[in-house]
C-alpha cells in the first residue's frame, strides 16, 4: 500500500472543498470494504484519501412527499433493519439482508456500494427495478441522476472526480404492487452471486393485469441490466405460466455476461432466465395479495 494524505473533513462543506482541491489525486472512503481492499492490492494509489466517517447528517433516513430517502452514509446493516424500509419498500430491506454476512453489512454503505459500481452488487440491481435515484453533490451544486444513466461500464459511473454520492431516493411502491429480488449463489454468502434479479410489478386490481413492470438484472452485464424487452412483454398482460417463461427467455437475450469461477457465460444466461421467472412470478403474486 502506497503513502497517502489521510483527511477528515467534519462538514460536508468541507468535504466538497477537499474534492475540489485535490480532484484525481483523492479517494473517497465511506465504508471503505471495498476501497481498503484496492489500496491493498495497488489497484489504487491515491495521493489523498478523504474519510466521510466526521460527516453528519449522511446517515439519514427518512420518507418525504412520497419517497424514500437514504443517505451515503446508511449502512447496509441498518437499511436492512430500518422500519421505514422495511414497512414501505420491503424487498429493499430484504435486498440489505442478502448482502454477504452481517461483518460485511455493518460496514458497507449505500453511497459507497454505487460508487463503486461492481455489477455483481446486490443492492444497485433491486434500486433499478425500483427506479432509484442518485444524489449526487460538489462544490458547484447539487444533481439527481437516474440509477440507469449512473453506471456507464465496469467499474465505471458518471460521477466526476469532485462529485460526492451524499444518497439514494426512490418512490415509495404504488398501490396494487409487488416487489421481489433473487440470486443465485454457487458458493457461500461472502461470495458474489452467479447471477442476480429484481422485478417489480404493478397490477390493475379489476382484472389482474400488470400496468407496468421493471426487471432489473447483475451479474450478467458491465452493468446491472434492464430487461426491457421482457417488461414490455408483461405490460397489459395476465399472469400466466407461458408469459412468465417467455419473459425469462426475452430476458435472456439482454444479458452479455463473462465466464469466470462463478460459471460459464451460457449458464449464467440461462440463469439469467431461470431468475427472471422466479422473481417476476414472486412479484406479480405479492402484488395479487394486495388486492382484498
Amino acid at each position: 500500500m502506497n503513502t497517502f494524505q489521510f483527511l477528515t473533513p467534519s462538514t460536508l462543506e468541507e468535504a466538497l472543498a477537499l474534492l475540489h482541491e485535490h480532484g484525481d489525486d483523492a479517494k473517497v472512503m465511506a465504508g471503505g470494504t471495498a476501497l481498503v481492499i484496492m489500496l491493498k492490492q495497488r489497484l489504487l494509489v491515491p495521493d489523498v484519501v478523504i474519510s466521510l466517517d466526521r460527516v453528519p447528517g449522511l446517515a439519514d433516513i427518512a420518507v418525504e412527499q412520497h419517497r424514500l430517502h437514504l443517505g451515503g452514509l446508511v449502512t447496509h446493516r441498518r437499511a436492512e433493519q430500518a422500519l421505514p424500509v422495511r414497512e414501505h419498500v420491503p424487498v429493499l430491506a430484504d435486498t440489505y439482508h442478502q448482502v454477504a454476512t452481517i461483518r460485511i453489512r455493518n460496514v458497507a454503505t449505500v453511497a459507497g456500494s454505487l460508487a463503486h459500481a461492481d455489477p455483481n452488487q446486490d443492492p444497485p440491481i433491486t434500486l433499478l427495478a425500483l427506479d432509484a435515484q442518485v444524489r449526487i453533490q460538489s462544490a458547484a451544486g447539487q444533481r439527481d441522476v437516474a440509477l440507469s444513466d449512473f453506471f456507464t461500464d465496469y467499474y465505471e459511473t458518471v460521477l466526476e472526480p469532485e462529485d460526492l454520492v451524499t444518497g439514494v431516493h426512490l418512490p415509495l411502491p404504488e398501490p396494487h404492487s409487488g416487489s421481489a429480488y433473487c440470486k443465485f449463489l454457487p458458493r457461500s454468502a461472502d461470495d458474489y452471486a452467479t447471477v442476480g434479479v429484481a422485478a417489480s410489478v404493478r397490477i390493475n386490481p379489476d382484472t389482474g393485469a400488470a400496468e407496468d413492470c421493471r426487471i432489473a438484472m447483475g451479474c450478467v452485464g458491465v452493468t446491472p441490466l434492464r430487461a426491457r424487452e421482457a417488461e414490455a412483454m408483461v405490460r397489459g398482460q395476465v399472469r400466466t405460466e407461458e408469459l412468465v417463461r417467455e419473459a425469462g427467455a426475452a430476458a435472456k437475450v439482454a444479458t452479455d455476461p463473462i465466464s469466470d469461477t462463478r460459471g460459464s457465460a451460457a449458464y449464467k444466461r440461462d440463469m439469467a432466465g431461470v431468475f427472471v421467472r422466479r422473481a417476476l412470478d414472486q412479484a406479480w403474486q405479492n402484488a395479487q395479495a394486495t388486492v382484498s
